[in-house]
């Protein structure tokens, strides 16, 4: 296969983790016969300050005759100003909106050995696999907003088509999962989670395998906390989601082990760890690439449609997760090249022992 990927490092940590996503594709293409060509582009806080807009046109261009997109970070303490007319996230929100992608897919997995750096305690953690699809270009981050010296409002709106869109992502990806979807609202406040419920009861009738359930969203922040296990696919609306994800993201012992996948109609995504741009550790060599090489995983299997190779690359970092080494925010010493490096190795020891073992099979056949 031949793929054009686009690049967006971005602020901070995200040059250091996307390059390890980058150097790990590499090994994909090396072992599985691939040409991966990448074009880099500026977003975030470095093109505000090299071109004054947060999402250069040729970067956008760029992305939209992708592949696919792999994305670090953005922002940061220079350009944090709230009242800054241009600011970092406007980028990274003007991307998705550009590209169509509505549905932000979380995966949450606890690896067994890193239980101890989770808040709770290990019986709560047994078995947690939740995949969360968060609605992405919608809500009060798209909202109009207004301000004057003594008031604000951003809105919040949802149409039935920027609904069923999300949901019906959720219920497809249940049926290839535990068939069960929990929807996170509102609704005994909020006209907007009325319509999001209404309109997901509807769509669950075309759904009859899956199981619905439906919880409030302050609920819903307790439960993930108390019974994490108890969740399959959760669907909710974009600040939702946007809060209830990072809450998560405590559960498996760190910010920077999670990727995350943002998906429209068609084959290309939006690829990115779902931590931020880290400034305090930016240029030390010691951020956890881990969640950007998961997010190159996710890349090969939404977008490129190579399975198999993003499950070796998963295979790899759970070796790397059980053996070490680990970095610092997972309790161990090792930095951001030592991390890609042994993914690297672990990957090619699993591609190198599945050959092995079908040129056996093939043998004994």
């Amino acid at each position: 296969m031949k793929a054009r990927i686009v690049t967006l490092p971005g602020d901070g940590v995200g040059p250091e983790v996307t390059a390890a996503a980058v150097a790990v594709l590499d090994a994909v293409a090396a072992h599985y016969d691939h040409t991966f060509d990448y074009e880099q582009h500026l977003i975030g806080g470095c093109a505000i300050d090299a071109t004054g807009e947060p999402l250069p046109a040729d970067a956008l261009a760029a992305c939209k005759s992708a592949d696919a997109v792999l994305l670090g970070a953005v922002g940061g303490p220079k350009w944090s100003d709230p009242s800054a007319p241009v600011r970092p996230e406007q980028g990274l929100l003007a991307l998705r909106a550009a590209l169509g992608v509505y549905a932000n897919l979380r995966p949450l997995q606890v690896h067994p050995a890193l239980t101890a750096l989770s808040p709770l305690k290990d019986d709560k953690l047994r078995n947690v696999d939740v995949l969360f699809v968060r609605e992405l270009t919608g809500g009060a981050y798209f909202g109009a907003k207004t301000r004057t010296v003594d008031t604000a409002t951003d809105e919040c709106k949802y149409t039935v088509v920027e609904v069923e869109r999300v949901v019906r992502r959720a219920f497809e990806l249940a049926r290839g999962r535990r068939h069960k979807v929990t929807s996170v609202d509102k609704a005994n406040v909020l006209e907007t989670s009325r319509l999001w419920r209404s309109t997901v009861q509807r769509i669950a009738a075309d759904y009859p395998d899956v199981k619905l359930e439906h919880q409030l969203v302050d609920s819903m922040a307790m439960l993930l906390l108390t019974q994490p296990a108890s969740y399959d696919v959760v669907v909710t609306e974009n600040l939702f989601g946007d809060i209830l994800t990072d809450e998560a993201a405590a559960l498996a012992g760190s910010l920077g082990l999670l990727p995350s996948a943002s998906l429209g109609e068609g084959a290309r995504g939006l690829y990115e760890p779902i931590h931020g741009s880290a400034p305090d550790i930016a240029g030390k060599g010691v951020a956890n690439p881990v969640g950007a090489i998961l997010s190159a995983a996710m890349l090969l299997r939404h977008s490129l449609g190579l399975e198999e190779e993003a499950g070796a690359v998963e295979a790899a970092v759970e070796h790397v997760l059980e053996h070490g080494p680990r970095s610092r925010d997972i309790g161990g010493d090792a930095g951001t090249a030592a991390i890609r490096e042994a993914v690297v190795a672990a990957l090619d020891e699993h591609v190198a022992n599945s050959e092995a073992f079908f040129s056996g099979a093939r043998a004994c056949g």
